[in-house]
């Protein structure tokens, strides 16, 4: 697992995209609790194999907002303050874990 950036410690997401954020995944909890049930009610595969996709397609859309916010904030910053290198190596690491795990 890559290592997170201790560059500046004053930047991280927008208040906004947070929160965005926050809201998505509970979403995504809620759907995942409802796939549960589902299972608990022993609803067909078809169905479950559906609504997991659903949550996967949520959560690559959560990875993506998490990242176009990354980029321009933490990595933008550390840019700006000399840290480009660094960041940019950081990023990469992690991009490749992200797109490894799809």
């Amino acid at each position: 697992m890559a290592k997170t950036l201790p560059v500046l410690k004053d930047i991280y997401l927008d208040a906004e995209v947070e929160q965005e954020l926050q809201d998505r995944l509970s979403r995504i909890e809620g759907h995942v609790r409802g796939i549960k049930r589902m299972l608990a009610e022993h609803k067909s595969c078809e169905d479950l194999l559906l609504q997991l996709s659903a949550v996967r397609a949520a959560l690559n859309q959560a990875t993506a907002r998490l990242l176009e916010n990354h980029l321009e904030t933490c990595v933008a910053d550390c840019v700006r303050a000399g840290q480009g290198e660094k960041a940019l190596r950081h990023l990469k690491a992690t991009l490749a874990q992200v797109v490894k795990d799809l």
